[in-house]
């Protein structure tokens, strides 16, 4: 991550986009308003902290449409709904659907800028999370076939000695190649490099 949060506003009301955008820059924070669904989906993500504050009804595709759409591209970005026709159903469905927070019209200006902190700290939390298995894929990945089949016997509780003659090589060198994986994946204990496979190995599952 290199910028600067930035919240982004999607209205179809000038007004509204202006007063939101004056609102969240009282804050100090960076503000793109947009028109509409489409004209957002123009703009490439940005690599920094980021979330939407969300108007229900909108011309073309609606809110709740395009928190479906984000979802389908695989954009994850915290939404903060607002509308001035909300009702309890549109309410469930929106926040079983991830959004942060659902504000009727009218809101307390606090109210909002509370639900924008929340949501950009949900995004800096889960872009620090995605930056650490990052890092792991690409330690893991320099390892050599050996070595990472030498770790993978390590984490599921095999000793050396048992490693060693599944492998049909020397306990001595098993260790060497335990050794070395372990600096490559700065893994300081076994408990560590347990932590960072089953990172690896919770992402491959919930990739498609």
């Amino acid at each position: 991550m290199t910028g600067a949060p930035v919240v982004f506003v999607v209205d179809d009301d000038p007004s509204v986009r202006s007063s939101l955008k004056r609102l969240i820059s009282t804050v100090g924070l960076q503000v793109e308003s947009f028109e509409s669904a489409d004209t957002f989906l123009q703009r490439k993500p940005p690599d920094a902290p980021s979330c939407l504050v969300l108007d229900v009804r909108l011309r073309g595709l609606s809110g709740l449409d395009f928190q479906r759409e984000l979802a389908a591209r695989n954009i994850r970005i915290p939404i903060v709904f607002i509308t001035g026709h909300g009702d309890i159903p549109m309410t469930v469905k929106a926040m079983k659907a991830g959004a942060i927070e659902f504000l009727t019209k009218p809101f307390r200006d606090q109210d909002l800028l509370d639900a924008v902190r929340i949501a950009l700290e949900r995004d800096q939390s889960r872009h620090e999370q995605e930056k650490e298995l990052t890092d792991v894929k690409q330690r893991f990945n320099s390892l050599t076939p050996r070595e990472q089949e030498v770790i993978s016997m390590v984490v599921s509780g095999m000793l050396n000695k048992q490693i060693a003659d599944q492998l049909g090589t020397a306990e001595n060198t098993v260790k060497v190649h335990r050794s070395r994986a372990m600096e490559k994946m700065h893994a300081q204990s076994v408990a560590e490099l347990v932590k960072m496979i089953e990172k690896l190995k919770n992402s491959s599952e919930k990739t498609p």
